[in-house]
């Protein structure tokens, strides 16, 4: 979220940020926020101010009874004294209540927009920045990804969805193998760039969910545990954006690189829908996260760094791409910039998402209240600021399988396993095997 502090001084600006975003809700809301908080500091004065006299009253009744005052006017100085704590405590009560909701506010107002962001009021208004590979046509009509894996013995739609409903699979035989070499292959190649790899937890607390993102936004999309306040991660994005949650970490630890590797749970609800007759989309899917906790001052070179990381992946498996420029009406509210990794798939003759690349800058770690300290650890006077946040999705194995399946797809039904990807497979061609 964005600082009380700055937004005092900064008013302007994030009016124009809002402004950019074309939300003229939230735009209400900052004005609501900027009174409310003018009200709550002169409320709080004045508590001080009740406070104060509530020591001080007590010390003039003593004394007029010391000083042997008139008895009327001991009563009415211990009427006053008496009155004084009720005063206080709906005082307290009423700041209480404006504190309440100026962070209901202050969590849903957006991040600052960096000034590179494309001006656009929807998808529409994305703009393609550069693309690699040529597309290439198949000169046979390609058979569509869930008919041929079925057909191939490489998944079961139906048994899953018997068990556990649409939107699940069972992954067997080569796919399966195919899908736990694309996890090797992109953490072998975050870690040869100096990223640590972490198995994240698959569940959130709320109030660590809540400081990752909007929760309002994605509670349509993740699982609830039915009783607890704990939810299915949709992301090991979040788990790894909420790890040092009030925390302090020291500057000499920073840039502090990780390649997360979870399993990612959705709802899906949406137009979209789940892909009932494919993998690309699906309420249970694998995920290889990059992320990034770093100073604000280098936070746009990480971001250019993840950027290539994924760049380089897709290019190793020789799978045409574009990157997508996400404009302002487009664009989540966490993050400042946005840049999306779109795949060539050859079936429908288009790129579609396969990872975003996102510099959050200190928005979600003014949420998480995550610092680093800059000077001497343990030192009283050491300076502490925001971290800034990056993530980057390196590959989900849903999509990359479906973009391998559609690009390497033979005429007689099998498919040629990209170069980069068979010493992890041990074989160069996926073939028909048992249902």
């Amino acid at each position: 979220m964005l600082d009380l502090k700055f937004i005092r001084g900064n008013i302007d600006t994030v009016k124009t940020n809002l402004a950019k975003r074309q939300d003229p809700e939230k735009s209400a809301w900052l004005d609501e926020l900027v009174k409310l908080d003018e009200e709550h500091r002169k409320l709080n004065a004045e508590i001080e101010a009740l406070r104060a006299r509530r020591n001080t009253a007590s010390h003039e009744v003593a004394q007029a009874i010391k000083d042997k005052l008139a008895p009327e006017k001991i009563a009415a100085l211990k009427e006053e004294a008496a009155d004084v704590p009720a005063k206080i405590k709906e005082a307290e009560e009423t700041a209480a209540g404006q504190q309440e909701t100026m962070r209901y506010y202050l969590m849903r107002l957006p991040n600052l927009l960096h000034e590179s962001v494309p001006y656009g009021a929807d998808e529409k208004g994305n703009v393609v920045i550069r693309k690699h590979g040529e597309p290439t046509e198949k000169n046979f009509e390609l058979v569509p990804h869930g008919e041929l894996c079925q057909k191939n013995g490489w998944t079961d739609f139906e048994r899953a969805a018997k068990v556990s409903g649409q939107g699940f699979v069972y992954i067997k035989g080569q796919l399966a193998i195919l899908e736990q070499s694309l996890i090797r292959m992109a953490v072998d190649l975050l870690s040869e760039r100096g990223y640590t790899l972490v198995n994240t937890p698959m569940m959130l607390r709320r109030d660590a969910y809540e400081g990752v993102t909007s929760l309002s936004d994605f509670e349509d999309v993740i699982y609830k545990l039915d009783g607890k306040d704990e939810y299915m991660i949709a992301t090991s994005e979040h788990p790894l954006a909420a790890m040092y949650k009030d925390e302090v970490v020291d500057a000499k630890e920073l840039p502090l690189k990780y390649a997360g590797l979870s399993a990612c749970f959705r709802k899906e609800i949406g137009g979209h829908g789940v892909d009932s007759k494919g993998l690309f989309r699906m309420h249970q899917f694998n995920k290889v996260e990059q992320f990034v906790f770093c100073r604000p001052e280098e936070s746009w070179k990480y971001f250019d760094e993840i950027l290539a990381n994924s760049e380089a992946f897709w290019q190793a498996l020789g799978i045409p791409y574009q990157i997508l420029e996400i404009c302002t009406g487009d664009i989540g509210i966490v993050a400042a910039k946005k840049q999306d990794v779109e795949a060539w798939f050859p079936r429908n003759k288009e790129y579609r998402e396969v990872g975003s690349c996102s510099n959050c800058t200190a928005y979600q770690a003014t949420r998480l209240n995550a610092k680093y300290r800059v000077g001497k650890q343990g030192a009283d006077d050491a300076e502490k600021a925001f971290l800034h946040t990056l993530n980057n999705t390196l590959m989900a194995t849903s999509r990359a399988m479906v973009a391998i399946l559609e690009n390497y797809q033979n005429e007689d039904g099998t498919v040629t396993v990209p170069p980069a990807l068979r010493r992890y497979t041990g074989f160069d061609v996926m073939t028909p095997e048992k249902p």
